[in-house]
């Protein structure tokens, strides 16, 4: 993959403690297991922050971690337009974050936000460690298949 700019990726959920979390730790991952840490630049946020800099929720961090993502060290805050100016991949995690972020935009960048996947990824805060599992399913999957997209751009 030769890359003569940077990939910036901003994932998107509500709080920035489960969801965009677990987003940015896979794709972490699968960028640095390919060795191209160099290449990508990738952030979450959330369209609804209650408070600043809270940490990712508890089974959010162990169900990465039974699944080698490492997200420990986040912390939550609020998505900005300046946000979406950046990012070349701004990815929502569901239908109302990507109404969200397309009213937040800057002119002209509006459609630049999309989905991550096909469906909602249903929102796993204040659920069991299989509804944690259930959406890290979904997030993989739709971070297999962006990557797999970018790799093959990147290769043009």
């Amino acid at each position: 993959m030769t890359v003569t700019t940077t990939i910036d990726i901003l994932f998107v959920c509500t709080g920035n403690t489960c969801r965009s979390p677990m987003a940015a730790g896979v794709m972490r991952s699968l960028v640095r297991n390919a060795g191209l840490e160099h290449a990508f630049e990738i952030d979450s946020a959330g369209t609804t922050v209650r408070v600043a800099g809270q940490p990712a929720s508890l089974l959010a961090v162990e169900a990465a971690a039974r699944r080698g993502h490492d997200i420990a060290g986040h912390r939550s805050r609020p998505l900005t337009a300046d946000d979406l100016a950046r990012a070349t991949h701004p990815l929502a995690m569901a239908e109302a974050h990507l109404a969200a972020m397309r009213a937040l935009a800057p002119s002209g960048l509006t459609g630049r936000s999309r989905m991550l996947t096909a469906q909602d990824i249903v929102d796993p805060y204040d659920g069991t460690a299989q509804d944690y599992q259930r959406a890290l399913d979904l997030i993989e999957a739709g971070c297999l298949r962006l990557f797999g997209e970018l790799r093959q751009a990147g290769s043009k």
